[in-house]
């Protein structure tokens, strides 16, 4: 035996032991391709830190575009989650001649990525009015921009999770999700590290590299991604295609899916309203210096990652999804208490815990929704069930990063006014008003929840067949 050969067995036996998600690997699923496949998360990822972080900053700062424009041009691409159900059941009945349902889809989204991406700097200097142009002719070309990158990052998330779950067999999902969602933390962190570096020195130049090279990265990753991933089956085009709303009908009809996507919808919009509170509370409530509150992304992503191993290894011993998704909105209603009284206390040791069990909560509930849906939709709707659960989770995280902006702001008025009285007369009351509200919607994400929680004497969601 080679000395290669000896080394990449002792690699392979050293996986599953010591590195994270190794064990998600089977048979059918190899980790090589695996890792693969989830390089679409990564660009998902990276598109988010690009359209949410970096351009929001630069584009209200260095480019000194009016804020109610970047708020809209930021909420452009949510205008494309809600059809993530219509984009999953197409992928699930498609008829392709080269015997594909998932990889146009996926080369279709990755396609749109690039096309917003390769457009959307020169629109954005003609936006800052930094040329001899119409500034209309910015505002249009910003608009296509970001809803070309918001539709090809909602098709190709949707797609690749619904092609993953093709891949996997069922024992092996609940990790698969797991080194999926890893993949997306490990892209976001990734990405914002790189971005934030090459912008360093701004210029409209740098500006126009950096978005560029964005677009390259999602269209090289994504098209190694899907290389030799699903099978061609050419009998598929002979099968008789399916209506989507008699698709979603029956979807709907099943007894656990409405309150799944409810549960769904509660949860997510109790995670996401702290996402652009907790740097401004930290800075102006706790007073902690400018590196502090900018590690939190690094804490909140930790405890992210802490949250999906502790799902995973749970779901693996026979966890029940929605159990464990539950434990995460346990889990978040004590991280937002600690958040709460962090200010009274002065405390940013407590504020700090409070966002790393923010994380692990929202790694717990995510990865227990996300493992439900693909394990009670049919084979034939994989597709569908993932993508509702996207549509419903991106349209509440969206409206609930509005809402809370909105609530932050009209709190401290009403506080400062001393319309609340003098015990609420607090700088803090604004954002604890966000917090309370996020409490408030676990606990009704736990009511929605209970119902769906298996009894000890059932078998487990996915030794169960799908449901009619």
């Amino acid at each position: 035996m080679s000395t290669a050969h000896r080394l990449a067995r002792a690699l392979a036996d050293l996986g599953p032991r010591y590195l994270p998600f190794a064990d998600a690997a089977t048979e059918e699923l190899p980790l090589g391709r695996l890792l693969r496949l989830s390089l679409f998360q990564v660009t998902v990822g990276m598109a988010a830190v690009l359209l949410i972080g970096t351009l929001n900053r630069v584009m209200i700062v260095e480019l000194e575009v009016p804020a109610w424009i970047v708020a809209v041009m930021l909420a452009l691409p949510l205008l494309a989650a809600p059809f993530r159900a219509l984009i999953g059941f197409r992928s699930d009945t498609h008829r392709s001649v080269l015997g594909w349902k998932r990889v146009p889809y996926l080369w279709f989204g990755t396609l749109l990525q690039f096309g917003g991406f390769a457009i959307m700097p020169f629109a954005l200097l003609i936006l800052s009015g930094d040329t001899t142009g119409p500034i209309v002719i910015g505002q249009v070309a910003a608009a296509l921009a970001f809803v070309l990158v918001g539709a090809g990052l909602h098709t190709t998330q949707t797609v690749g999770l619904a092609l993953a779950t093709d891949l996997a067999p069922a024992h092996a999902r609940p990790k698969v999700v797991a080194l999926l969602c890893a993949m997306l933390l490990a892209g976001m962190m990734a990405s914002a590290v790189v971005f934030g570096l090459a912008l360093h020195n701004f210029s409209a130049i740098r500006l126009i590299q950096v978005i560029q090279g964005a677009a390259l990265a999602t269209l090289i990753l994504n098209g190694i991604a899907l290389w030799k991933q699903e099978p061609r089956d050419t009998s598929r085009r002979t099968e008789a295609p399916r209506r989507f709303g008699d698709a979603w009908q029956a979807y709907a009809a099943q007894p656990q899916a409405r309150r799944r996507l409810i549960a769904t919808g509660l949860g997510t919009a109790g995670f996401s309203m702290q996402d652009i509170l907790l740097e401004p509370y930290g800075g102006q409530i706790l007073h902690l210096p400018v590196a502090a509150t900018t590690a939190l992304t690094a804490v909140l992503a930790v405890g992210g990652g802490a949250g999906l191993i502790t799902a995973a290894r749970w779901l693996n011993r026979g966890g029940d999804p929605f159990r464990v998704a539950a434990a995460g909105a346990v889990v978040g209603i004590a991280a937002f208490s600690a958040v709460v009284f962090a200010a009274p206390l002065s405390s940013g040791s407590l504020f700090a815990c409070g966002v790393a069990l923010i994380g692990v909560g929202g790694g717990l509930f995510a990865h227990g929704t996300l493992t439900a849906s693909m394990a009670g939709a049919q084979a034939e709707q994989t597709g569908l069930a993932l993508g509702a659960w996207g549509a419903v989770q991106a349209c509440a995280a969206g409206l609930a990063i509005a809402a809370s902006g909105i609530l932050r702001d009209l709190g401290s008025a009403l506080a400062v006014s001393g319309r609340l009285g003098e015990a609420l007369s607090e700088a803090s009351t604004g954002y604890l008003v966000v917090y309370h509200i996020e409490i408030g919607l676990l606990f009704a994400t736990l009511v929605a929840i209970g119902p769906l929680v298996r009894r000890p004497d059932r078998a487990p969601l996915s030794a169960r067949p799908a449901l009619p």
